[in-house]
């Protein structure tokens, strides 16, 4: 089909919304092009607007619009179509940060009231995470993964998923007994258990893998935690290097006596609370052994 005859619809990076047209003319021009009678592409172009909230502004040029409603006319255009797949490509990179949030709610919003399918392009991770039902990891040409924001963030398939969505610790190890019920690593955190469900097990003798941990699973003490079974709680003495204010959280980073650099995240749970630790000062790492992950990739 050519395409303009294409069900489907793209909202671009840039907007690409006419700058010598209004609002409602941006909206229409495309129902225009496919000769829709003009009462029909209205009622169309009032229903597109008031989906995303610019009813009211059917006259303004793009020049009397901030950055979020340029945008909201872009998104306007694309349903007012009706097409059965709407293609958004970094439909958010050139808005602030506040503004980007408000309009991750907006998107998902109107696919939810419109019922089409959106299929996003994005380098945001949090972006992704906040907005799909389903997220596909892409990487030099390559589908990594695809898989539920959740399950994606949880149970990476591959060390370059698990480093690339959110922050991660990863650790080498070797895989040195595959038993019927569960696999045996050694690695620079002591010998760990892993199950093997789920997971694509190298064949033969050792192998190289890979165990990590995300930041926010790791308690930060200053004294040494209790003793526990060896199996089921890691503990490492370490060193603050640096930690980085974000507000709600911070993220420290400590260096193990073998000289390992690891982050954890330390929730600011009170207003007054100082900094998790000072940088040179010896505190301890948990957590459970359970919370590690096993990557065979």
């Amino acid at each position: 089909m050519p395409p303009h005859r294409r069900p489907v619809n793209m909202v671009f990076q840039s907007y690409a919304v006419f700058p010598h047209m209004s609002v409602a003319q941006n909206v229409a021009y495309g129902l225009k092009v496919r000769g829709v009678p003009r009462a029909e592409a209205t009622l169309r172009v009032a229903q597109a607007l008031a989906m995303v909230r610019l009813d009211g502004l059917e006259a303004r040029r793009p020049d009397q619009l901030s950055g979020g409603q340029l945008q909201r006319v872009a998104l306007a255009r694309a349903p007012a179509k009706r097409p059965k797949v709407l293609l958004l490509d970094e439909p958010l990179s050139a808005l602030d940060r506040k503004l980007r949030e408000e309009m991750r709610l907006e998107l998902v919003r109107l696919q939810h009231e419109v019922g089409i399918t959106f299929v996003i392009v994005t380098h945001d991770q949090e972006e992704a995470l906040s907005m799909a039902d389903r997220i596909g990891v892409m990487d030099q040409g390559r589908l990594l993964q695809v898989a539920s924001p959740q399950e994606l963030y949880e149970a990476p398939s591959c060390r370059m998923v698990a480093d690339f969505i959110g922050k991660m610790n990863l650790f080498c190890g070797r895989l040195v007994d595959a038993g019927v019920a569960a696999l045996v690593v050694e690695s620079d955190l002591g010998e760990l258990r892993f199950g093997r469900a789920g997971l694509d097990v190298p064949a033969g003798g050792a192998a190289e893998v890979g165990v990590a941990v995300r930041p926010e699973r790791i308690r930060l003490s200053h004294e040494r935690p209790p003793m526990v079974a060896q199996d089921r709680t890691i503990a490492l003495r370490c060193r603050g290097v640096q930690v980085a204010y974000l507000g709600d959280a911070s993220l420290v980073y400590v260096e193990t006596e073998t000289g390992r650099r690891i982050t954890c995240r330390r929730p600011n749970e009170r207003r007054t609370a100082g900094l998790a630790v000072a940088v040179g000062e010896t505190c301890w790492l948990a957590w459970e052994a359970a919370d590690c992950l096993l990557l065979t990739s």
